[in-house]
């Protein structure tokens, strides 16, 4: 059996449409996954359809970015960290309009981050992006507009050479934060709506996680433990940036604490690693 509960569509940052990765899971011999697009269940209605076709089973799936604040860390400042919605009902109206007024503040995000590339821009005389320029990112995005997006138009217009230069050289820098979503208002909505919600990739190095704040993994699950395990309902232990240690250590504090354990490949189809990481699966049972 092959589980993939980590998944993302064109309707975050993802290359293919629902269609297409019901399609490639099925060809990769897929047989449990979650559609996990950033703050995005536009498409969790089709996806139900879809696995109905492709005898694939599914479970809704949501990745939110969550804003935290802790006296211990990082001074008191603010830093973000990625969870996982499983199982929950896409139809919830609490939690769609909440989501509608992410997507809203994403649009006023975007247009704040391309005025501060045009500050860079001004110093190297690089003519200005402007509110045309906006418009054809948008229209890239079939839901949640995000850097990446604009990283890709910096290198459709020949700005720079790929994504990754993108950000390295202005995205990084330019950035704009995004609306504070509470881990404890995160935490009701999901659950609320019937569903859990999951730590995504604690240890991701190069990601959102807790690695900026300790790269010690049992400090990692110290503040875990201290500050979210009355909100969450599990960990994500299975992940491309975990190595077999890491992934054994959230295995321990999982089951120490009774918490759901869920895995992914976090697949952007950049390229298509959807199936690659080893699940257990057991792992399905604790979503019966």
């Amino acid at each position: 059996m092959t589980i993939d509960l980590h998944i993302h569509s064109l309707a975050s940052d993802g290359k293919f449409s629902i269609q297409e990765i019901f399609k490639e899971a099925k060809n990769r011999g897929i047989t449990f996954l979650s559609i996990t697009n950033h703050d995005n269940i536009n498409g969790q209605t089709q996806a139900i359809t879809e696995a109905k076709k492709t005898d694939i089973r599914y479970i809704s799936g949501v990745e939110l970015n969550v804003t935290l604040s802790y006296q211990k860390y990082k001074n008191g400042q603010t830093f973000a960290l990625d969870f996982l919605g499983y199982q929950f009902n896409p139809n919830n109206q609490a939690l769609q309009n909440k989501l509608a007024l992410l997507t809203h503040y994403r649009q006023k995000r975007a247009t704040k981050i391309l005025q501060n590339i045009n500050t860079e821009f001004k110093k190297e005389n690089i003519p200005p992006l402007t509110k045309k320029d906006l418009q054809k990112i948008t229209q890239t995005v079939e839901g949640t507009l995000g850097r990446p997006h604009i990283a890709d138009y910096l290198v459709n217009k020949k700005i720079v050479a790929n994504r990754q230069e993108a950000f390295d050289k202005y995205l990084i820098k330019c950035d704009v934060p995004k609306y504070p979503l509470h881990l404890e208002e995160a935490a009701k909505l999901i659950q609320d709506a019937g569903g859990k919600l999951v730590l995504a990739h604690p240890s991701d190095s190069c990601g959102t996680s807790l690695q900026p704040i300790t790269q010690n993994i049992q400090e990692q699950t110290r503040i875990i433990q201290e500050n979210m395990l009355q909100y969450i309902d599990g960990v994500e232990c299975w992940h491309p940036s975990h190595t077999t240690k890491t992934t054994q250590h959230y295995i321990k504090f999982a089951k120490e604490h009774n918490l759901l354990m869920t895995g992914g490949s976090d697949c952007h189809q950049k390229p298509v690693i959807m199936g690659t990481i080893k699940v257990p699966s057991w792992t399905i049972d604790q979503f019966c």
